[in-house]
Formats: C-alpha cells, structure tokens, sequence
C-alpha cells in the first residue's frame, strides 16, 4: 500500500476526532451555501445562530451574543462587519453607555431571517432522512458534548505508570 494512502487511514484514526468533526461540519457548510444561493439566501452560513440570537434578543452587545451562543466574544466581532456590509445588521451606540456597540437586524436581515427559516425547515426534514441512513449524528453529537462537559478528556485517561 503506498505511504500516501497509509496516511490518509492514519488521519481516518479515532484520535482525530476533531478533525473529524471539523471536516463533517465543513462539508455541511459548503453543500449549505450552495443551497443558500439557490435560495437566494445571503447570509453567511457559520453567521445563521448569530443572527438568530440577534433576533430574539431585538437589539444585543456583542458579548451578549457571545453568551447566548456559547461563543467567545471574539468570534462574534469578527462576524459583524461581514454582516454590516451585506446590510442584515447594523450597530450603534448605547444610549446608556456610548463605549457599548449594539447591533439590530436591518428590514432585509429580517426578510433573509424568514427565508432561512423556511430553509430550515427543509433542511430537517433532510437531516431526518439522512439519519435513517447513517443513525442519529445530532443526538450523538449532544450525547458526546453533554458527558465531555460532566468528565472532559483529562479525567478520562488512564493515570501514567509509575
């Protein structure tokens, strides 16, 4: 067998989980945009739960999106220009506090909002399918960050030998 194949096996290996689920979660993210464009939908895919966050909360901080998503505040400041020039957002001062930034969904990020949820409720159907084929990949994704966070990997090796 040649080195190169052995190779892609060895980057197969269990110990690359996390490779793993991050060419899983690329792979839904390409074959999304192309869904999107056929749909007409603008917004960028790794930006939809930022922008839902956005629209439940009316008007948030950036740090209050990072702690309604989970996100770092970091990740959620690097989204917004991108989302201010398509026009799905906009950002103003506080008020009460002209140092904060709060963001609002424009008329069209409302408008590209309802399009995405009409294509979310395609898409489950779609992911329901597919896991009549492969099992359910959501439920064991929630399954395996749900014990990751009750007993995260340090506690789950093995104690080194003496």
């Amino acid at each position: 067998m040649p080195a190169s194949t052995d190779r892609a096996a060895d980057l197969d290996d269990i110990s690359f989980l996390g490779r793993l689920s991050e060419a899983l979660s690329q792979t839904i993210e390409d074959q999304t945009r192309e869904l999107f464009d056929a749909a007409g939908i603008v917004i960028p895919v790794r930006s939809c739960s930022l922008l839902t966050a956005l629209r439940q909360a009316g008007e948030a901080s950036a740090a209050e999106l990072a702690r309604a998503l989970g996100q770092s505040h970091q990740l959620v400041i690097q989204k917004c220009p991108a989302l201010i020039r398509l026009g799905l957002i906009t950002q103003h001062p506080d008020p009460a506090d002209a140092r904060r930034k709060l963001f609002r969904l424009t008329e069209k990020g409302q408008a590209q909002m309802a399009m995405q949820d009409r294509y979310s409720e395609e898409i489950s159907d779609v992911y329901r399918r597919l896991f009549e084929e492969t099992g359910d990949v959501h439920a064991m994704i929630l399954k395996v960050l749900r014990a990751l966070k009750e007993r995260p990997l340090r506690e789950r090796t093995a104690p080194p030998s003496p």
